[in-house]
């Protein structure tokens, strides 16, 4: 697998906010969504390739029982399946962070956090839209995950327009739980992050969808988390 990075952090986002985890984040995405914050791992030549033996050795690094697999988009690495079971094996809590568009019905984590995509993450650049645009929401996949697997669901709010886009996938889907349901600010740095959080709470208290906190950005202002 092509890994970018294994650090020791806090999760910043969805329920599991707060907790002490290990995360691994492997390379490649072809997404290239518009905000993104983990733009350095974009490409799969951003990572080194590892054994997933090599993977759990560096998350042994730490004491820690739990470990968010990230990205870049780790549903498209072959090898996540078995990364996963080796780690529940030592039996860490697992969850695996997704843009929600590739379903592989042999990976067992605990939590699938699934952040599908908006109109509001299409790439400026047009070569990049038109990819972005063909692959960013796939609701058969989206369904598939969320039938298989203990899930969460967070939209990134850019603006109040962002909700009508939001309440119809979620129609669409029609076998979400909407106590799973988690809205959060698109910002990359503290200042966007405190200044959209309120439009977002309304948006909360208005749905009664959960508030989703960008923990790592309002420590961490941009820099990577560590």
């Amino acid at each position: 697998m092509k890994v970018n990075e294994v650090f020791y952090s806090i999760q910043g986002e969805g329920f599991l906010v707060g907790v002490p985890s290990v995360f691994i984040r492997l390379a490649g995405c072809p997404l290239r969504c518009r905000w993104c914050d983990t733009k350095y791992a974009w490409e799969e030549s951003a990572g080194i390739i590892q054994s997933v033996p090599e993977v759990v050795g560096a998350v042994g690094q730490w004491q820690c029982d739990s470990v968010v697999i990230t990205g870049g988009e780790p549903m498209i690495d072959s090898d996540v399946p078995q990364l996963v079971r080796v780690l529940k094996a030592e039996n860490k809590h697992v969850t695996i962070e997704t843009a929600g568009i590739a379903y592989v019905p042999d990976v067992r984590p605990d939590l699938m956090s699934i952040s599908p995509k908006l109109s509001n993450s299409t790439p400026d650049d047009p070569k990049f839209a038109a990819i972005h645009n063909r692959s960013r929401l796939d609701l058969a996949v989206l369904g598939a995950l969320i039938d298989n697997y203990e899930y969460q669901l967070k939209f990134v709010v850019d603006s109040p327009d962002d909700l009508s886009e939001i309440q119809q996938t979620i129609s669409q889907l029609a076998n979400v739980d909407p106590k799973k349901v988690m809205l959060m600010p698109q910002a990359t740095t503290r200042e966007q992050l405190l200044a959209k959080s309120p439009m977002v709470a309304d948006m909360c208290k208005s749905t009664g969808f959960a508030f989703c906190q960008r923990l790592q950005v309002l420590l961490y202002n941009g820099r990577r988390a560590r």
